[in-house]
């Protein structure tokens, strides 16, 4: 009998998305995943402001921390290991995400042997950048 084949970075990115009870409940949805990139959406909830209709900065930093994950794996053999895990995030946030919808893709930057370097840039809606950063991501 045939062994199933093991899963890719990816369905093992997509599968981990779709199971993650704070994804589910910042309402948060995979726009897209290729090789080294991935969009996730993040839909505006009164839930997510801060004060008034401002989108809270750790909703953001959730936001694109998790695009930065999906990137990471993405294109990553798990062959090389399974462990996994946000090392640092530096983000700055250059506008107030106010009552809209937002965005954010995260590229791989660079691959090490066990770090993954990813920018991510987050928008609004109207195409306004919210913040950017630079993650640095565990794989092994």
């Amino acid at each position: 009998m045939q062994r199933a084949p093991e899963p890719s970075g990816e369905q093992l990115a997509r599968a981990w998305f779709e199971h993650s009870p704070l994804i589910r409940a910042l309402g948060m949805r995979l726009a897209s995943i290729t090789s080294d990139e991935a969009t996730v959406a993040l839909p505006y909830r009164e839930e997510l402001a801060t004060a008034g209709d401002i989108v809270h900065g750790g909703a953001i930093m959730s936001l694109l921390d998790t695009a930065a994950a999906l990137a990471a794996w993405s294109a990553h053999d798990p062959g090389k290991g399974v462990r996994w895990g946000t090392v640092s995030v530096s983000v700055s946030f250059l506008a107030s995400a106010q009552g809209r919808d937002l965005e954010a893709t995260a590229r791989v930057t660079r691959r090490g042997r066990s770090i993954c370097f990813c920018r991510v840039e987050v928008s609004d809606s109207e195409r306004t950048p919210v913040a950017e950063a630079l993650v640095s991501y565990r794989l092994g």
